[in-house]
């Protein structure tokens, strides 16, 4: 998605814009937010489900028979839904979206955002995939910025990763962000670096 050197660029951008606010700005893109493994199995199940009754209705074939090709039939069909390109395409949008928020939730406490000396922590979650992202603050950002003020850096950043530039978004997402801490949540004077710089490709 993007390159070693964009990587070190957007690093750069967030050591830059942190200097001028006490937030403390991690970025994580993952490739998917879940496996979507369970998805495949259940529509073959379904489909399962409905194959026995052609060939009652439309065959002589037995009990036995019929539940032997009920069984193979489960099988392939799980085998063929599983393949990448056709996963995703099983998953309703509300289970994808759900699902990212999910692991943004989890990306946010395991790099640490929860742990800030004045919980000033804010993740930019990327996933790939399902085409989300999501910005999550600390109680220490979101009692002086509200979740609206994110929305539009959230919505530009999904348009230029979907128009095929996700290094431009990035940056752009990460000095939008830094904007609006510098207004709301400026430097302190004994301000430390507590968490990584570096983009989190997962």
């Amino acid at each position: 998605m993007i390159s070693a050197e964009e990587q070190d660029r957007i690093a750069l951008a967030i050591r830059e814009v942190e200097a001028e606010t006490d937030g403390e700005i991690v970025l994580v893109v993952a490739s998917r937010a879940d496996t979507y493994h369970l998805f495949p199995i259940l529509w073959a199940l379904l489909a399962a489900l409905v194959l026995p009754w052609p060939l009652i209705w439309l065959t002589q074939l037995g009990t036995a028979t019929i539940v032997l090709i009920q069984g193979f039939g489960a099988l392939a069909l799980t085998l063929l839904l599983s393949a990448p390109f056709l996963r995703g395409k099983l998953v309703p949008a509300a289970v994808m979206r759900a699902r990212a928020h999910e692991a943004a939730a989890h990306e946010f406490v395991d790099h640490g955002l929860t742990r800030t000396r004045h919980r000033s922590g804010v993740l930019i979650y990327v996933a790939r995939a399902e085409r989300y992202a999501e910005i999550l603050v600390d109680t220490g950002i979101a009692e002086r910025v509200g979740q609206e003020a994110w929305s539009g850096i959230v919505a530009s950043l999904v348009d230029t990763i979907k128009a095929g530039d996700p290094a431009a978004g990035l940056m752009t997402a990460v000095r939008d962000v830094g904007a609006i801490l510098a207004i709301h949540a400026p430097a302190r004077f004994d301000d430390t670096d507590e968490l990584p710089n570096k983009v989190i490709i997962l």
